[in-house]
């Protein structure tokens, strides 16, 4: 671990550079990074970090094999050349420590109907010690904190001793093939650092998650003959219940799982997004329903999708208008894997002593029933992969936040690793 005049010289560094870091969270919160739309936001990046002396490598996903690689996921929706990755690289001249990769994700959520927000989604208002705003949560704060930590080492007089990559991706929320894309261009360390917002706490594990669309058929007819049609609305309504019965038989079986088994219901379906019908006084001839469900670690995704299939299968048969106009499914994003990171590697006994000397305390850990990234580094990679972050409230939600004073304290813990696991040089005049 760093030694005590080490951490109080990037403490003091940390500090005398937070309200520039406040003001870069800030502006690249008020970017509406949004799937498809995240490339002004890492074209800003890119500058930001060619500004700190980085070389930097700006690509997009159709610069890289996906298609050839078995855990990419399917991109129905948007193009993979429009979707900017950023990787900026520390490479000392004779590195002689633990190189590291530091990653985060710039793409956000939708943000709904924006009078629903007690302040706009994309104005980054700090108000009573936290900061509003889409992403400012997930996770901006953990991109502004693995940056401004490599800028205190710099600031404490310091270099890293070894390689780091400072990599800014897109696709979390819908595919992770930005992470997935950074690997095949080439990246690699001996550990990699995901700053999500887990409130200081080590993510022992994450499910895996699926995503896939459901397309009904009905016959239309005028609703005062309703009887005489079919309502695709309410066909896949029938869909969607079945597949809620699925998810109950999954939590059941769940309660024996070795990381799961003590959480209630880890496993999540949501029926996301729901379209169609023409006309009030018609039944509707079309319904696709967006949904998502998760699976356990250790669940081949094959099997997850099968059992899905397999549902909606079942559920067709049992109708008398699907038997015979049967429902397309398709798959069209998330084919995760859930991942754990077994205890006793390396990297997260440096994580936890950075964290005690900072916090005072232990490092606690958590169990995800969300993805993340790290999946990739660790499951296909043997790269160990730390998921922790600073503390916020509401991904995903209205008057999303973070805590501004968490942002500083998870700086400097992730100043204090990066001093551990890769070594300190002092830095070049």
């Amino acid at each position: 671990m760093p030694d005590t005049d080490t951490l109080a010289r990037l403490s003091a560094a940390v500090n005398a550079s937070f309200d520039r870091q406040v003001a870069f969270l800030a502006d690249i919160v008020r970017f509406p990074s949004l799937r498809g739309a995240e490339a002004p936001l890492q074209d800003w990046l890119s500058r930001a970090f060619r500004d700190r002396g980085y070389a930097v490598d700006r690509f997009t996903l159709a610069d890289v094999p996906l298609d050839a690689h078995p855990k990419a996921s399917p991109m129905v929706d948007v193009d993979p050349a429009g979707s900017v990755q950023v990787v900026a690289a520390h490479r000392p001249a004779a590195p002689s420590g633990r190189s590291l990769i530091l990653q985060g994700h710039i793409d956000v959520v939708p943000e709904g109907p924006t009078e629903m927000w007690t302040h706009p989604p994309y104005a980054a208002v700090i108000r009573d010690g936290w900061m509003y705003g889409r992403g400012a949560h997930d996770m901006k704060a953990g991109v502004a904190c693995m940056v401004f930590a490599m800028d205190a080492i710099r600031a404490a007089g310091f270099a890293p001793a070894a390689d780091v990559y400072l990599q800014t991706v897109t696709e979390e929320e819908s595919t992770g093939n930005g992470a997935l894309a950074t690997l095949l261009r080439g990246y690699r360390a001996d550990a990699a650092l995901i700053p999500e917002p887990t409130g200081h706490a080590i993510t022992r594990s994450h499910t895996g998650t699926l995503w896939f669309r459901l397309k009904v058929r009905g016959a239309p007819v005028h609703v005062a003959v309703a009887q005489d049609g079919s309502n695709a609305i309410m066909s896949a309504m029938h869909l969607v219940n079945a597949l809620y019965a699925h998810t109950r038989a999954l939590n059941a079986a769940a309660k024996a799982d070795r990381w799961y088994g003590g959480i209630t219901d880890p496993i999540k379906f949501n029926p996301g997004i729901i379209r169609g019908g023409d006309w009030a006084s018609s039944t509707p001839a079309w319904c696709e329903v967006d949904c998502r469900i998760g699976l356990l670690p250790g669940t081949e995704v094959a099997d997850a999708m099968a059992g899905v299939e397999r549902a909606v299968r079942e559920a067709t048969a049992g109708d008398a208008f699907l038997a015979n106009n049967p429902p397309e499914l398709v798959w069209h994003g998330f084919q995760a894997d859930g991942y754990v990171l077994e205890p006793g590697s390396e990297a997260e006994a440096v994580l936890a002593s950075a964290h005690a000397q900072v916090h005072g305390g232990a490092m606690p850990e958590r169990r995800s029933t969300a993805v993340n990234d790290t999946r990739f580094y660790g499951l296909y990679f043997g790269i160990p992969a730390l998921c922790y972050g600073p503390k916020g409230e509401g991904a995903h939600a209205f008057d999303e936040r973070t805590s501004i004073e968490d942002l500083r304290r998870c700086t400097l813990t992730i100043a204090a690793f990066i001093a551990d696991w890769c070594g300190l040089t002092p830095r070049a005049a």
